[in-house]
């Protein structure tokens, strides 16, 4: 009887509810989020544990939802938390750096410079020829770890501030040459830590 008064309060109606509602959807669309961002990244194992909290979070929300039909708030609060969600797992992701990707470089001036710093940082860097609007180009492509992305962009703007850069996405990538600087690994409570490899 007592839980009943209080789930039919007002004040839990109006306020706490609709709260309720709004950080369990920041909750299951920021996971949401991540497990799609892990998918695409070939991250096979932590993808389904995802889903599976993201899941019944929503579950939980919807189901206070068609329980008060008639509380406006709750509707606003469901809405809210969707796009917050959003926002807040695409920032989790750039926090997180996860993943791999391909930097494409044409410069504008010489390459020397730039090809030698990015090497002396050991990132591996492979030069081309190719054919622009202009005539005779050079291209520069790197992989690198997406945590490396912003040391690299900043080389390329030192050496060559007007390059024409591309940024891409890779799925997976084998062999070849990567710096060797820190280890991401995934803690059982779901927190990524930076662990220097003991050489």
């Amino acid at each position: 009887m007592e839980t009943a008064f209080l789930t039919d309060a007002p004040i839990f109606t109006w306020i706490i509810l609709p709260l309720l509602i709004f950080f369990a959807r920041i909750m299951d669309v920021s996971i949401g989020t991540l497990r799609l961002i892990f998918v695409s990244k070939g991250y096979k194992f932590y993808a389904p544990i995802l889903g599976f909290f993201e899941v019944v979070i929503w579950l939980l929300a919807i189901g206070q939802i068609m329980q008060h039909l008639d509380n406006f708030l709750c509707y606003i609060a469901y809405g809210l938390g969707f796009a917050t969600g959003n926002y807040l797992g695409i920032f989790l992701d750039e926090k997180m750096s996860l993943g791999t990707v391909l930097i494409r470089v044409v410069p504008k001036m010489d390459t020397t410079n730039l090809i030698n710093h990015l090497r002396e940082k050991s990132f591996g860097a492979s030069l081309v020829d190719i054919e622009g609007m202009t005539g005779k180009l050079k291209m520069i492509f790197t992989i690198v770890k997406r945590k490396d992305l912003k040391e690299v962009l900043e080389i390329i703007r030192e050496h060559n501030p007007h390059s024409f850069v591309t940024i891409e996405d890779v799925k997976t990538a084998q062999e070849g040459f990567f710096r060797l600087s820190r280890k991401r690994m995934f803690s059982p409570l779901g927190l990524f830590n930076d662990i220097r490899k003991d050489k």
